[in-house]
């Protein structure tokens, strides 16, 4: 067997097991025992050993572009991959996130009548996520895209007696289906443009056509694509107004719910990345990823911290992470947001299934800052902004990351100034040597790990992403200082709401973040017309 041959079937193989442990029937467990079959626990374990097979193979071969089967009539479709280092970091991310839920399900859900069709329902949607990263052409991303949608909707519902339940999935459902709708236009565009469906072919026309003059209609067909394509990636990924969904999503079993917040999820981030060398020639989408990522995470702060359900407080906090990674991607800075994926998904993931046990920890762990005079409070906050921003002054200027060429760096590094201001400024009003010095440590510590782990995932990066670097319009520089005036904003509000937390404002702020600004009526309204009962329906009723 021929080198590509095996390449090839090693980045399939994953996926195919899971699906096969999916359809499959599973042992139920023994009376008395409630010990369930191993085979889920096998498929998730040989997914993550081909994933890293496939790695290995990538880092000796290089990037694979091949398919195993295709038609051309009446139009070209085919079942391929396109395997790069996008797709690697991912499907690793996928498939170990995976194992651990899987193990975690045993125990989770030992004793329930219908843990073996919870487990199927697992590995087929993992089989469907899998093949959404390693598919070849937008057409086969697509039909993963709806089935990953279809099989995480029966697992949203597994407990068809809850109501919340049923109506978080329906919301979750319809919004979805507009997220279809417009992965369905922005394909048809691009067939129309490029002629085909594969990545590969789409890249290279992408490239020709930015390297020549284009015609207008080229020019909008291009935005057009990627617009609708970030339109779709914001429905996947809870952006605003898609948002309202993810919020409600808290009957579902806790493994769900970390399926979904540390992989799912990321399926619209995905997206946005793998077409980067397409959307980036949009100025009006990345446009709208920057304004609706940064406004996808300042809502998400602020509705996360007046909440008191453990699990509601991760959602609003998994909104805003991925509003910052939208955010990022607005920017061009596509590595930095696939380093926030990874790094996101490993905590949420370990978040949800610890949220059971938050009651056994210890309370009083975190230093909170002391209401000081105003003078004081003043100068300790400039203190801490002072150090923060010499660190990441210091960082970016050794490693080169401020250049013309990443004009994005310079919002995103004041962002990562202002949260370590509010790390730094907690430590000092703290009043105690041992938590400043820890603050300060974490502090370097934070700007290194990342800094570096940026570094890495900009290299590993390179050839899969776009490199495309334009000059700011005055639309770009509006949209960065509208992000940059809403970020200084909640920065300044979390630093001041324990000294007028009494006050009506922060009150009336208070129970409006706590209901989400009211924002998802509008959606209930909708879910509900569209579901109601047929007409026929009611009028018995009413005889």
């Amino acid at each position: 067997m021929h080198s590509p041959t095996a390449y090839l079937l090693s980045v399939f193989c994953g996926p195919a097991v899971l699906l096969m442990a999916g359809i499959l029937p599973v042992s139920r467990p023994v009376k008395g025992h409630a010990r369930l079959g191993r085979g889920p626990v096998v498929a998730v374990v040989i997914s993550l050993a081909m994933a890293l097979l496939s790695t290995l193979m990538l880092a000796v071969n290089g990037k694979l572009d091949a398919q195993l089967a295709g038609t051309s009539w009446p139009i070209q479709l085919s079942v391929g991959t396109y395997f790069d280092s996008l797709s690697a970091t991912m499907l690793l991310l996928v498939t170990f996130i995976g194992v651990i839920i899987v193990r975690f399900s045993e125990r989770y859900l030992d004793g329930d009548a219908n843990q073996p069709r919870f487990m199927r329902l697992v590995c087929l949607t993992l089989s469907f996520v899998s093949l959404l990263i390693i598919s070849g052409n937008v057409m086969m991303f697509a039909i993963a895209w709806l089935l990953t949608s279809i099989s995480l909707h029966s697992l949203l519902i597994y407990y068809p007696e809850r109501p919340a339940a049923i109506l978080a999935a329906r919301k979750k459902f319809v919004i979805s289906r507009l997220g279809d709708l417009m992965l369905v236009i922005a394909i048809v565009i691009c067939y129309q443009l490029f002629g085909s469906f594969e990545y590969g072919v789409i890249f290279q026309q992408v490239e020709t056509l930015a390297s020549a003059e284009r015609s207008s209609n080229e020019t909008i067909l291009t935005s057009l694509a990627g617009f609708f394509f970030v339109i779709g990636a914001m429905t996947k990924s809870a952006q605003f107004p898609f948002h309202s969904w993810l919020p409600d999503t808290l009957e579902t079993p806790t493994p769900v719910s970390a399926l979904m917040h540390a992989g799912i999820i990321n399926a619209g981030g995905f997206l946005v990345i793998r077409l980067s060398p397409l959307i980036t020639h949009s100025h009006t989408a990345m446009d709208l990823l920057a304004l609706t990522g940064g406004l996808t995470a300042l809502l998400g702060v602020v509705c996360m911290l007046p909440q008191t359900s453990v699990k509601r407080m991760l959602a609003y906090s998994t909104m805003a992470q991925m509003g910052f990674m939208m955010l990022q991607c607005g920017l061009g800075a596509f590595s930095a947001a696939l380093l926030h994926i990874v790094a996101h998904s490993l905590y949420k993931a370990n978040a949800f299934l610890s949220s059971g046990s938050v009651l056994e920890t210890k309370l009083g762990l975190i230093p909170q800052a002391r209401i000081t005079s105003h003078p004081i409070s003043l100068l300790m906050l400039s203190l801490a902004f002072v150090i923060s921003t010499s660190l990441i002054g210091f960082a970016y200027y050794m490693f080169g990351l401020f250049s013309a060429d990443k004009p994005g760096s310079w919002i995103l590094s004041f962002i990562l100034t202002l949260a370590l201001t509010q790390l730094l400024w907690t430590g000092f009003n703290s009043y105690n040597r041992s938590v400043t010095l820890r603050s300060l440590a974490a502090a370097v510590g934070v700007t290194v790990i990342y800094i570096g782990s940026y570094i890495g995932f900009d290299a590993i990066l390179s050839t899969s992403v776009s490199s495309v670097s334009t000059m700011l319009s005055i639309q770009d520089v509006l949209v960065m200082s509208l992000v940059a005036v809403g970020f200084s904003g909640v920065f300044l509000l979390q630093i001041s709401v324990a000294k007028y937390a009494n006050t009506r404002f922060m009150t009336a702020l208070y129970v409006a973040a706590a209901n989400g600004f009211y924002l998802d009526i509008f959606v209930h309204r909708i879910v509900n017309f569209i579901y109601r009962p047929p007409f026929t329906s009611v009028f018995k009723s009413i005889l």
